[in-house]
């Protein structure tokens, strides 16, 4: 049978942090591409929704709970997808957020800021948001030799943004691993690729980029006047990335890189 590039029929699938919104887009964009689709995540009733969805579009889905932190939990899901489907031949990691108590401000300069939330944030982003998914599903993708896993950078891994700095640094953190990661998988034939947003209005940073009544805030405006294309992203625009790397045959000789969705971002100087 022939098939394109980016059909990733017969392929499984795990997103790890698949009930958030960019999360459920990459599955839902998975499961349109042929795979099945593992949604992973602590909100039974939000992936339950997300598999419905997916369901509703002709696609196959199922929702596993756990925290991304758990490694017991994270070992259950493996052994659970590994029985419904087979070894998962692409891991996504996209678990991961901003806790406010570690965003600068004037009143909040670095120095002020505490340490058991700093490390909390870099938990959620670096240890369950790549670590740990990747040392539970790895090993059985590079025993049978074949795997990819995407991890979710950010723009603010290559430039230290204003307020956002556990973020930015732990995001930066999320690179250097990824690098690390594909050099010593490589030869197992496992690849290891991130993908870098721009701004993607989500849960975690709408209060920050919009009013009440809907309006852009200040912070939104200096962003879209950095950004190129002068707007923010839709969480489908970053799927065509994802399946690109998902595949195989679309994606075979790329390892170690990162692919970004920015809108120019990262391309604007003064």
């Amino acid at each position: 049978m022939n098939r394109n590039a980016f059909d990733l029929t017969g392929e499984v699938a795990v997103v790890v942090g698949g009930t958030g919104v960019l999360g459920g887009a990459f599955a839902a964009g998975l499961a349109e591409a042929g795979a099945r689709v593992a949604v992973v995540g602590r909100d039974a009733a939000r992936g339950l929704d997300r598999v419905r969805e997916i369901e509703a579009q002709g696609g196959t889905a199922a929702f596993f709970k756990a925290n991304a932190l758990q490694r017991e939990e994270l070992d259950a899901v493996r052994t659970e997808v590994t029985a419904l489907w087979g070894v998962p031949s692409v891991l996504l990691n996209a678990a991961g957020g901003n806790d406010p108590r570690v965003t600068v401000t004037d009143t909040q300069p670095v120095a002020g800021i505490d340490l058991a939330a700093w490390r909390e944030n870099f938990d959620l982003n670096l240890i369950g948001g790549v670590l740990l998914p990747c040392q539970v599903f790895g090993p059985a993708m590079l025993e049978k030799r074949r795997g990819s896993i995407i991890n979710v950078a950010s723009v603010a891994a290559h430039l230290p943004l204003s307020r956002v700095v556990s973020y930015s640094a732990s995001k930066a953190a999320v690179l250097n691993l990824t690098q690390f990661l594909a050099r010593e998988w490589a030869s197992g034939k496992v690849r290891v690729n991130s993908i870098t947003p721009g701004f993607f209005p989500a849960e975690q940073n709408r209060k920050l980029l919009f009013q009440e009544d809907g309006s852009p805030t200040p912070r939104a405006r200096s962003i879209l006047s950095h950004t190129p294309m002068g707007r923010f992203g839709e969480a489908r625009e970053l799927v065509g990335a994802v399946i690109f790397l998902a595949s195989e045959r679309a994606s075979s000789f790329v390892t170690g890189t990162d692919l970004r969705v920015d809108g120019g971002f990262l391309s604007q100087t003064i």
